[in-house]
């Protein structure tokens, strides 16, 4: 691992400013503040990789404006699911903007690089403020002195103007956050992990771990029987499933499920789960077949492509037909988290089986930074379609085609749900707005900076036709109590 330039001291500032924003912002919550946190922490890494001579590069420009992109998820979507994948996805992007990873290791390994800078990082920093300081304490003391001081006068007269006018306190206590004793530690703990995390990407950007140098060992390539037998007999495998399931397609459900004595919903189920394992498998093979193929003669680099790429062509038949089987299931039961993720994950899979086709065809040079960028634009997608509406959409139209709604479950969405089920007939509307009414009245003394634009918006419309306070059972379908029809739980 390279040794590190001196840390500057904007970088040291930058990493003390990320910090008390942590502290004073994160507290309450993820929306808007996150982005307000990421400003210092990046001019820390840009002024930290400056120093030590490294450019950004086009790469990294495109790692970093997707981690920041992704960032913008929780101030607009209430749902904190999708918002979590969104923030995990960003610190991965970020990683990779740190290290500029070209290949395979460096695509996976980068974050191995910045947990390591959580222990060198704040060692490298405290290493500079020792040389600025010269072994001398006498010169830190001034500073101090001079940051106590600044904060001493800004609290003194601040309290002393915002008893002088109401409007200026109303101003004050709306911009500085409200920070009690009763969650000091949990701000402290804030405050370093700002901190520390700071200084960890900041020493990154100043001498990255070279995941790009790690060698791989090339296994020993295989006869061409020996390689291309067990993946023909898998085609067939494959081809021979897809005709069944054009057959299927075009010849009618009923004949098929009058046979095989299963239900509509049943058959749907049934097979999903399979077809999305078999996706998964079949990229696992298609690995391990690439490090197998033998690749000396041009003949046998025509004999991978023609194998492999049919292989990937009936694996996305596989994938349609996953698709099309929790479509049916959707249809039966609704639409559901964990149904509307599986399907997003599934659908990534058919993309990434894409990507290794046209790899095929131009080389695969670009494919780990081409498969890193569609999960980052998946991910970013994802949250920003607001999973919760389209579930609340989705089972609203199933409501009002056939009488059938989930009440339990519409009650346990986000406000990003509020403007779909806003749609319903009283009472009806009322009973699933029920509960998210509750969860925003809870939360209404939430920061600005805290709050996401699904909770404000839904905050707007529940403001202007509140939930009834006494709720009246519907003449027909679902009562408020319970649900008339539960779905089934095991894929719920």
């Amino acid at each position: 691992m390279e040794e590190p330039a001196p840390i500057r001291t904007a970088t040291l500032w930058a990493a003390l400013a990320t910090g008390l924003l942590s502290m004073l912002l994160l507290g309450d919550g993820m929306a808007v503040n996150l982005l307000v946190v990421a400003v210092p922490a990046t001019l820390a890494v840009y002024v930290a990789g400056r120093r030590a001579g490294r450019r950004p590069r086009a790469w990294s420009l495109v790692w970093g404006a997707g981690g920041l992109a992704l960032l913008v998820v929780p101030s607009v979507r209430a749902a904190e699911w999708p918002s979590f994948l969104a923030v995990v996805t960003a610190l991965a992007a970020g990683s990779l903007a740190l290290h500029g990873g070209r290949t395979w290791p460096a695509v996976l390994l980068g974050p191995v690089g910045v947990f390591t800078a959580l222990v060198t990082g704040p060692a490298w920093a405290w290493q500079g403020l020792r040389e600025r300081a010269g072994g001398d304490r006498s010169k830190v003391g001034p500073a101090l002195r001079s940051l106590a001081v600044a904060a001493g006068l800004l609290l003194v007269f601040g309290v002393l103007f915002a008893q002088a006018d109401a409007a200026f306190a109303d101003l004050l206590g709306a911009l500085v956050p409200d920070v009690s004793t009763e969650d000091g530690p949990w701000r402290v703990l804030l405050l370093m992990l700002g901190l520390v995390g700071t200084l960890a990407a900041a020493r990154t950007a100043a001498a990255p771990t070279r995941w790009d140098r790690v060698q791989v060992p090339a296994a020993r390539a295989r006869g061409r029987v020996e390689w291309a037998l067990p993946l023909v007999g898998l085609i067939v495998l494959f081809a021979a499933f897809n005709a069944v399931q054009l057959a299927v397609l075009f010849g009618g459900y009923d004949a098929v499920l009058a046979e095989t004595g299963l239900t509509y919903a049943q058959y749907a189920r049934q097979g999903f789960w399979q077809l999305l394992t078999a996706t998964l498998l079949t990229l696992a093979v298609i690995v391990v077949a690439l490090r197998w193929a033998p690749r000396t003669r041009s003949s046998d680099r025509t004999l991978v492509r023609a194998v492999l790429g049919t292989l990937c062509a009936l694996a996305l038949v596989v994938v349609a037909s996953a698709v099309r089987r929790m479509d049916m299931y959707v249809e039966a039961y609704g639409l559901t988290r964990l149904r509307i993720s599986v399907v997003a994950m599934e659908l990534w899979l058919g993309l990434v089986i894409v990507l290794i086709m046209a790899a095929g065809v131009w080389g695969a040079r670009l494919l780990p930074r081409a498969v890193a960028v569609s999960a980052l634009a998946g991910v970013l997608a994802f949250g920003f379609v607001s999973p919760d509406e389209l579930i609340a959409e989705r089972n609203v139209e199933r409501y009002e085609t056939t009488g059938r709604f989930d009440l339990e479950y519409a009650r346990g969405l986000s406000a990003d749900a509020v403007p779909v089920l806003d749609r319903l007939e009283e009472p009806m509307r009322s009973c699933a707005l029920r509960d998210i009414a509750a969860e925003l009245d809870e939360e209404r003394d939430t920061p600005w900076y805290a709050t996401s634009w699904g909770e404000a918006e839904a905050r707007r419309i529940l403001g202007e036709r509140p939930v009834a306070s006494e709720v009246s059972e519907p003449a027909s379908g679902p009562t408020c109590g319970e649900p008339e029809w539960e779905p089934e739980p095991l894929v719920r």
